[in-house]
């Protein structure tokens, strides 16, 4: 009897106590890379968003309930479950996607990683997207600066010449009253006839030359401008706000765009990765019924047809450029070339996206080379130098790096 007795209350501790979650760094940097790629859509840490808060979930749930409510939400629910009807009901009934793939140790690094990661969001990061797209928007000086320093040259020239005639009026005055012979006061208050200055080769030498130079400068520029896009902006077969998906929402670029890591192109998303989330959103907040934006979308996945987006940002076909060599690689912000993606309600060509654009970036970008061995000769051949590792240093502006 003391032996079953025994056994029955090594069961009930077993179920009475959950296991603790880990703050250790591996379990804190594996259960990020799951929020990130399950969780970031729909929940932040410390606030609610489109689900609750996620922080201190720990303490308020058991383990096996959160581990189960993850793994498939909508079982818990129709099982009748007080705090997950609770928790359904206050999200207006948003149904929460499945996640049958993790395990129970992949939920436990997700709690380390709810619990004890994600601090530096708190305070955001220097030089982060914002300050890399500035830095990227122009290599030289403004055109507006060009302009109020001509205009100053204009105002400085005009303050000269009147200056001048004030000179030349006074002298013109005091030589006046001096005794001179009759030729000297002659040449003194001679006129300027313009008709013979406007008539004069110099005039005409002056003003042709003028004339040369603005249209040399017009059609330099215009060269210039060919195939540059910078500002284009079509208008989409869906109005898809990037302000509301990628900034209020804060779906990560590379949700949509699955490339971007792994090759060439980023990919311009299929109607079936936007089902993943309109399956169950399906209105603008606020509203009843499906949305007619969203309604593209379905008709386009019933009638299994491509939505033709119109491409914004286009390269020559003499020119490679590899999107997972600056991303994954080179850990490159995608505003630093898009601009302030998150905040574009219809997207544009931020940056020129010209040569001398790319080759600028190439000039004063440094190379990440912390954690990665490939670097380690090139670093210590460098060392010497008193500059940081660029990628002009890597060979970033060889011809054959782009045109091959």
């Amino acid at each position: 009897m003391a032996l079953i007795f025994s056994f029955l209350l090594l069961g009930i501790n077993a179920f009475a106590a959950d296991p603790e979650v880990s703050d250790s760094e591996e379990a804190i940097k594996a259960g990020e890379s799951l929020f990130n790629a399950n969780c970031k859509t729909c929940h932040k840490l410390d606030q609610k968003f489109t689900g609750p808060a996620l922080r201190g979930v720990s303490d308020r749930r058991d383990i096996a309930w959160i581990q189960e409510f993850v793994k498939n939400s909508q079982k818990v629910i129709q099982s009748g479950d007080a705090a997950a009807t609770k928790l359904f009901a206050e999200f207006n009934n948003t149904v929460m996607p499945a996640h049958p793939f993790l395990s129970d140790e992949d939920v436990m690094s997700l709690l380390s990683y709810i619990e004890y990661g994600g601090q530096e969001e708190a305070a955001p990061a220097e030089g982060g997207a914002d300050g890399a797209a500035a830095g990227a928007a122009s290599s030289g000086v403004p055109s507006e600066y060009l302009t109020i320093i001509l205009a100053v040259l204009v105002v400085v020239l005009l303050l000269i010449l009147i200056v001048l005639g004030l000179i030349v009026s006074v002298l013109t005055k005091y030589l006046n009253k001096q005794p001179l012979e009759e030729e000297d006061k002659e040449f003194i208050n001679q006129k300027t006839d313009f008709k013979k200055v406007l008539k004069s080769d110099a005039f005409i030498i002056i003003v042709t030359a003028i004339v040369v130079a603005l249209v040399a400068k017009t059609a330099i520029d215009g060269l210039y401008s060919v195939g540059v896009q910078q500002g284009y902006q079509p208008t989409q077969p869906i109005a898809f706000s990037h302000k509301l998906h990628a900034g209020d929402k804060e779906i990560p670029c590379q949700y949509c765009h699955t490339g971007v890591e792994i090759g060439r192109s980023a990919n311009i998303p299929s109607p079936n990765i936007c089902m993943n989330c309109h399956m169950h959103v399906q209105n603008v907040a606020g509203k009843e019924g499906v949305s007619p934006e969203i309604q593209k979308i379905y008709d386009a996945v019933d009638n299994n047809q491509p939505i033709e987006w119109v491409r914004v940002h286009n390269l020559p076909d003499l020119a490679y450029f590899n999107h997972s060599q600056h991303v994954k690689v080179g850990g490159i912000e995608c505003q630093t070339c898009h601009g302030p993606i998150e905040e574009m309600e219809v997207v544009r060509q931020h940056s020129a996206l010209t040569m001398g654009w790319c080759i600028d970036c190439h000039r004063k970008t440094d190379i990440k080379t912390a954690g990665n061995e490939y670097y380690d000769k090139l670093v210590q051949l460098h060392a010497e130098s008193k500059d940081a590792l660029k990628v002009k240093d890597i060979g970033g502006l060889e011809c054959a790096k782009c045109h091959y």
